[in-house]
């Protein structure tokens, strides 16, 4: 039965695998195609572009991380490997992270619309409010893969005194630490969390009163703003739901230090984190008209259509 459920595993964290590298290396593939040919690419796509990237990498961790799991639990959980491999993930981690609330602040500033004096400034500087962003999200990925290195320490300890046998009182108080450090760990993604949330309920703030005016002029209700607003609002949120998904994944993985550890906790924990760089990716894609074209018309295998470069995005 355990090997059946170790399987089965492998199986849906492959086919997760597939469809991740698929949505991510098509976004890649057409982004960097029309990049090339214009020498010109916008900061939306800048910014889908490199979170396609950081995406492919942390499947690939993910991936790796499933196989030792399964195959190596002794080098899954201790080792100078695993400790490499928990660097470049909290890296490109933090970084996905970041670079999808730098989509989220870029979306709302383009598309919501208020008369505060610090909003306006904000918009009218959007694409210099987005860029330091973005090197402030290169920075704090940098530093939230720095801060393992005293968990690694504190491990490494725990690991001499449990050698030895000896469960002193020293050894406890610095395994609690040790445990606080690591749960103090999964913080970092709460600032991104804030933010984007912020720019849903601005957008839906904006999107009420738009619709207002809209109804008092007895206008259309799909103009072009209000279906902007819309569709900005279906990215942000379905970001925010996988998101959710993905910090649950965190909260199920740390259980393991606190109740008795098993490798079921840490499937569960695995296949729920793979959901967020996978579906994100699709949702992208069908926020995108560029993209949601070019997407279609490889499923219906129409060659003709697949040419990148072709404007669409609404979010330019």
């Amino acid at each position: 039965m355990l090997r059946l459920r170790k399987w089965g595993f492998l199986v849906l964290t492959t086919v997760q695998f597939m469809l991740g590298m698929l949505g991510n290396g098509f976004i890649g593939w057409v982004n960097g195609s029309s990049w090339f040919k214009s020498k010109r690419i916008s900061l939306s796509d800048f910014i889908i572009t490199n979170l396609a990237v950081s995406r492919i990498v942390l499947l690939w961790i993910l991936l790796i991380d499933s196989v030792l799991l399964v195959f190596s639990s002794k080098l899954h959980d201790e080792g100078i490997l695993m400790q490499i491999i928990d660097v470049f993930w909290t890296f490109t981690n933090h970084l996905s992270i970041w670079l999808a609330t730098c989509l989220n602040v870029f979306y709302c500033l383009k598309v919501a619309s208020f008369s505060h004096p610090t909003f306006l400034w904000l918009k009218w500087r959007v694409s210099r409010v987005v860029v330091w962003m973005l090197l402030s999200s290169l920075l704090l990925s940098c530093c939230s893969a720095i801060s393992l290195i005293r968990e690694f320490k504190m491990y490494s300890v725990l690991g001499g005194i449990d050698e030895t046998g000896n469960m002193t009182e020293l050894f406890r108080k610095k395994e609690k630490e040790y445990k606080l450090i690591h749960v103090l760990g999964t913080l970092w993604n709460l600032p991104p969390l804030v933010i984007s949330l912020t720019s849903y309920f601005l957008l839906i703030l904006s999107l009420g009163r738009h619709m207002r005016q809209m109804h008092k002029n007895c206008a259309s209700p799909k103009d072009p703003s209000t279906e902007a607003h819309r569709r900005a609002i279906r990215v942000i949120l379905s970001f925010l739901f996988l998101f959710l998904l993905y910090y649950l994944s965190f909260s199920v993985l740390t259980s393991s230090y606190f109740l008795p550890a098993t490798k079921m906790i840490s499937m569960i924990g695995e296949e729920i984190a793979m959901l967020y760089p996978v579906g994100h990716s699709y949702v992208l894609i069908l926020g995108n008209s560029k993209l949601k074209q070019m997407f279609v018309a490889m499923l219906r295998c129409e060659p003709g259509c697949l040419k990148p470069g072709s404007k669409g995005s609404v979010y330019r």
